[in-house]
């Protein structure tokens, strides 16, 4: 009888703790998307077919390892770059490139959910992400950006959204749409 009850509290005790388990992992965000890095020559074509320069703002929602931002302020002279990503390797390599690159007083790298980081302040938009997160994605980039924001896509459309440009660079497709005025 001594040892039921002891198997019964062992059942008990572990049901609790398997609980609490999937409890705290189910308010962890998990990214959506497995994190391939952007081949360098289409960095260069996004912020090309951005024109990004001087005054810019490049926001890259999921920077993985930050090359897209460091690139834009390092070799495209943008004023600032941000970085939102959400797994925390990623935003602490991302940071450690940023230092090495020279350039980490002027990015930053947000461990952040993109659909709930405030865009108001980019002026450049870069994506690599799916199509549906793209098309998820639409209002809120038709809500937050001003208009003659560019937008810049690996890969991806926008559905029915019609690009202003698109190439492709080494077999990958790259994408340009503009916030309308």
């Amino acid at each position: 009888m001594r040892v039921m009850r002891r198997a019964a509290r062992t059942a008990v005790f572990c049901s609790l703790v398997i609980a609490m388990a999937v409890q705290a992992s189910a308010q962890v965000p998990v990214a959506d998307v497995i994190y391939i890095p952007t081949p360098s020559e289409v960095v260069v074509a996004m912020m090309e077919m951005a024109h990004v320069g001087q005054g810019d703002v490049v926001y890259d929602l999921g920077s993985g390892d930050g090359r897209i931002v460091i690139a834009a302020v390092k070799d495209f002279g943008a004023a600032r770059g941000v970085g939102v990503e959400i797994d925390p390797v990623h935003v602490q390599e991302a940071r450690a490139n940023a230092r090495r690159a020279g350039v980490a007083d002027r990015v930053q790298f947000l461990r952040q959910d993109l659909f709930t980081t405030n865009l108001s302040e980019a002026t450049v938009v870069a994506l690599y992400l799916l199509p549906a997160l793209n098309l998820q994605l639409r209002p809120k980039l038709f809500a937050e950006l001003k208009p003659g924001t560019r937008i810049v896509s690996h890969a991806f459309d926008m559905g029915d959204w019609a690009p202003d440009d698109a190439r492709t660079v080494n077999g990958r497709m790259v994408y340009l749409w503009t916030i309308p005025r």
